[in-house]
Parts: C-alpha cells; sequence; structure tokens
C-alpha cells in the first residue's frame, strides 16, 4: 500500500523546513515569493541531469525574482554531499536545502529510489533518495502547480515555467485540478 497522498490545488501543502547549505534554514512557512515560492526537489549531488537543471534554473534566477517568485532547490542529500553540488556545480546564487527526511518527501508526493551504485556521474547514490518536483506555492501556503516525476529526466523546463507565470498572473487565472469527487454521471 502507498504512503503517497497526492497535494490538491487550492489546498495546504505540507510544512517544509531544511537546512541551507552555507547556513540557514529554508521555512516555506516564512517565504517571501508573491504570487509564488517554487520548489524545486531534485535528486542530489549523484544526478548529473540535476546539474544541468540546476544550472539552467540558476541563469533564470534574476526573471524568476523579477516576477517576484522566491526559489529553492531541495534534496534528501546530507549537508556533506549538497555542499560538494554546491562547490561543484554553477550554481552560485542559488538557494540549496538539504537532509530533506524521506517521510517528508513522500508527503509532498515525491517518489522514492533506492541506489543502485555509481552513476555517469561517477558518484555513488544514496541508499535511498526523492525523485524530482516541482510546485509553486502561493504566499497563504496553497498549491497552484505541482509535477512529479519517476525518473531523472523530462522535467518542465523553467522558461516555460516564466512564460506560465506571466499568463496565469496577467489573467488571474485559477488554479486547475482541484476536483477530488466525479459526478456520477462521469464516474
Amino acid at each position: 500500500m502507498s504512503d503517497i497522498n497526492p497535494l490538491l490545488p487550492r489546498q495546504k501543502v505540507p510544512d517544509l523546513a531544511v537546512p541551507l547549505v552555507g547556513g540557514g534554514t529554508f521555512d516555506l512557512a516564512a517565504a517571501t515569493g508573491d504570487p509564488f515560492t517554487m520548489v524545486v526537489f531534485y535528486r542530489g549531488l549523484h544526478c548529473p541531469i540535476c546539474k544541468a537543471y540546476l544550472t539552467s534554473l540558476e541563469k533564470l534566477l534574476p526573471e524568476f525574482a523579477e516576477r517576484g517568485v522566491a526559489v529553492v532547490a531541495i534534496s534528501s542529500d546530507t549537508a556533506e554531499r549538497a555542499e560538494k553540488a554546491k562547490a561543484d556545480w554553477p550554481i552560485p546564487t542559488l538557494p540549496l536545502g538539504h537532509s530533506l527526511a524521506l517521510p517528508a518527501a513522500r508527503s509532498w508526493g515525491l517518489y522514492i529510489s533506492s541506489g543502485r551504485g555509481v552513476t555517469s556521474a561517477g558518484i555513488e547514490e544514496p541508499p535511498l533518495f526523492s525523485e524530482p518536483g516541482l510546485f509553486l506555492v502561493r504566499p497563504d501556503g496553497t498549491l497552484y502547480f505541482g509535477t512529479t516525476q519517476t525518473m531523472p529526466f523530462a522535467r518542465p523546463h523553467f522558461d516555460d515555467i516564466l512564460k506560465g507565470i506571466d499568463f496565469v498572473v496577467s489573467k488571474n487565472y485559477p488554479a486547475r485540478g482541484e476536483i477530488t469527487a466525479l459526478p456520477a454521471a462521469a464516474a
């Protein structure tokens, strides 16, 4: 039986507080993003696709900031692994959270994988780690947009996210996917 509960748009997201590389804590309840805080969950140091993905995010951080979007990237990596990623990857200004507990990852609907040895990056996978996800959270702590993946590839492109943000803000477009029970005729 699965213990993954899907998050629902327009509903509160789970609490989220993790330490940041370089000190301090990211606490979603205190995040200042308006209209959104974007939480990007990544697999960890062992993932070369994560490195490329977060590098592309780093380049677009000023555009997210112009739109009032606070950004954080978080993994279940240990502090040491996250510090190595921060030092070795070209992501000097991206806030990088670490030590995400796997039950907390599950509460966000993230998939959990088991380590399979050394990756193409030459780094050992942890015994267990969370797979990618991306969420836009409103200042009131409700979910606007969310996506999770079982694999490291085919993630949302950040330029598409920026275009989407521009559209939803300009049109006051509501969060979609909020229906939990189907009417009898649709069932």
